[in-house]
């Protein structure tokens, strides 16, 4: 049986898919381990989720999430040859995203998470991408990346997650969701 750990992050570097070394605490590794977060997170909503859609989109979109992270781990040279986030993946999220959005309600205001397990699930993978989102702009920025599409993915699905919060909450049962503003009596 082989063993869960190698030892060879023990020295506070991590390897790249290529050639060379980060720290662990290199924007890189940081963005990487977020994105793990979000599929994490995107797994828990997955095993809450109520609606058949969402269970089935979610799986597809940890598979990308894994892509996703094998582009940002390899190195300027090798990058190229993990790249499965393009164009093509991104109108893929668009139009999931549109296809959920017809069949709910959108709030004109913020709302409050909470109003079911599966709904605040979803919330809680939309915040984590969120911040995985912020990552790989710093990354971009910085020319540590170059694919604007990893970028723009994560930014729809933030969106998609939204959209499945509400598709959730309406498929437990809760089809008023909580505003975040309190309504004047």
């Amino acid at each position: 049986m082989s063993k869960l750990y190698t030892g060879t992050g023990d020295d506070g570097f991590t390897r790249r898919l290529g050639e060379g070394r980060l720290p662990k605490h290199h924007p890189v590794t940081e963005a990487i381990g977020t994105v793990d977060e979000a599929s994490a997170a995107i797994g828990l909503a997955r095993a809450a989720s109520q609606a058949d859609e969402t269970g089935r989109l979610l799986l597809e979109i940890q598979r990308d999430l894994y892509n996703l992270m094998a582009e940002v781990a390899a190195t300027h040279n090798t990058a190229a040859q993990f790249r499965v986030i393009d164009e093509d993946r991104v109108s893929w999220l668009e139009k999931q995203t549109d296809q959920i959005s017809g069949l709910i309600h959108l709030p004109n205001e913020f709302i409050v998470p909470g109003d079911t397990f599966s709904g605040a699930s979803m919330s809680i993978a939309r915040t984590i991408v969120r911040r995985a989102e912020r990552r790989i702009a710093q990354l971009l920025i910085e020319e540590e990346i170059q694919n604007l599409q990893l970028l723009r993915y994560l930014n729809r699905l933030s969106s998609l997650c939204f959209a499945l919060e509400i598709l959730e909450n309406q498929k437990s049962g809760k089809s008023d969701v909580t505003l975040a503003k309190m309504k004047k009596k």
